[in-house]
């Protein structure tokens, strides 16, 4: 008969490297999950590590959280957080707490303790309604629970999860709050030849427009300029929080290592910044066979992959799209979309990049699903965000 279920708080009788080990423990044995790795060199910060780092971390500027690790018969069983973000309460003013990180094997005893004692503390911090997955919050990677599309691997800052997951979450009491999707595109086929002729001469007969890749010399205010167009773009978006400039900066940094400024696409309207694509290289190709080790030889594959990144990787990620609401639905606006995601196109398929995943979309957002559709997209992941009252 199994033991006793006992849970342990990181900072308490339980340390931040127990608790990234537990998905190891819970997804170690699928050939499709990607352990994270955790890399930190002065101030790069990349993987799980740093992000659950108070210190590292900008969100813990408006965030406050709590982790804990469930073990049965001395073996780790699971793990979640626990977390409010005041910037979602002052916007929302809508009592609403989050959950995330959540691992665990198939019981469902152990996954009801997990998520008791988390809704225990945030119902101690007044909050009434949870939502989640988060690794924190919306901005943050790895949002939503996979519940399609589980034999390959996830791209990168994209989770991954057991089928029995989805059981264990509904049977703690919580249903679908919204699904977002994510769509695989091959870029060879992305943009039709008519649309592209059309794109290049509208380009040509407008000299108001122009686009450029991200200038590695100005890369911290093009990254800026990056992250204006996407906070004023996607401010109506389904729980929508504006990331606060410490994070831009947290994410810039975060993702220069694997940057590629061909890339990254800023479309100017008379010199000014109106719309962004921004693609990245797939880390997780660069990591999936380290197991989540740096040592003893994994740095050196890592650091040989990351300088050959241009030749070592076959797909990319589109993570941030956007367009200003000066141009958003007009047809500028459409125009300028077509064309940073168009350069996206030419520039991946020169590095010889050509499938290319563009996530994650709310399904929602009709007019971005029936975009990426028009041009090929299909949808081969589904993640699911829920909600149960508190």
């Amino acid at each position: 008969m199994p033991g006793p279920i006992i849970l342990r708080r990181v900072g308490e009788d339980a340390t931040v490297a127990d608790f990234t080990r537990v998905a190891h423990v819970t997804q170690g044995h699928d050939p499709y999950w990607v352990a994270p790795i955790s890399l930190e060199l002065g101030p790069l910060a990349v993987g799980e590590g740093p992000r659950l780092n108070p210190k590292r971390n900008p969100w813990f500027q408006h965030g406050e959280a709590a982790l804990w690790i469930a073990e049965r018969d001395g073996k780790q069983a699971g793990r979640i957080s626990a977390q409010i973000d005041h910037n979602h309460l002052k916007l929302y003013n809508d009592a609403t707490g989050f959950f995330g990180f959540f691992e665990c094997i198939d019981d469902q005893s152990v996954a009801n303790a997990l998520f008791d004692t988390a809704v225990a503390w945030l119902r101690q911090k007044g909050m009434k309604r949870v939502v989640g997955p988060f690794a924190f919050n919306i901005n943050q990677d790895e949002a939503g629970l996979l519940i399609d599309g589980f034999n390959c691997p996830p791209r990168v800052a994209m989770g991954h999860a057991q089928p029995y997951y989805q059981k264990l979450v509904e049977a703690a009491g919580f249903s679908k709050a919204v699904d977002m999707r994510a769509y695989l595109t091959p870029m060879d086929t992305a943009l039709p030849f008519k649309q592209l002729k059309w794109l290049k001469r509208s380009l040509a007969r407008n000299p108001r427009i122009a686009v450029r890749p991200l200038d590695p010399k100005r890369y911290d205010e093009d990254f800026a300029a990056i992250m204006d167009i996407w906070r004023a773009g996607w401010v109506e978006n389904w729980g929508a929080i504006p990331m606060t400039e410490a994070e831009g900066k947290y994410l810039a940094d975060e993702v220069k290592l694997i940057v590629i400024p061909e890339l990254i696409s800023i479309a100017t309207v008379d010199g000014k910044p109106a719309a962004m694509c921004v693609a990245l290289p797939d880390f997780n190709e660069m990591i999936r066979d380290l197991k989540g080790k740096l040592l003893p030889f994994g740095w050196a594959k890592l650091v040989w992959r990351l300088l050959t990144r241009r030749s070592f990787l076959s797909g990319t990620r589109v993570i941030l799209m956007g367009v200003t609401p000066e141009f958003k639905n007009k047809p500028m606006g459409s125009q300028l979309a077509l064309l940073t995601v168009g350069a996206v196109r030419e520039a991946s398929l020169k590095l010889r990049m050509p499938v290319c995943e563009m996530s994650w979309v709310l399904e929602t957002n009709t007019q971005t699903c029936h975009s990426i559709e028009d041009i090929g997209g299909r949808v081969y992941k589904t993640y699911r965000m829920y909600e149960r009252a508190a």
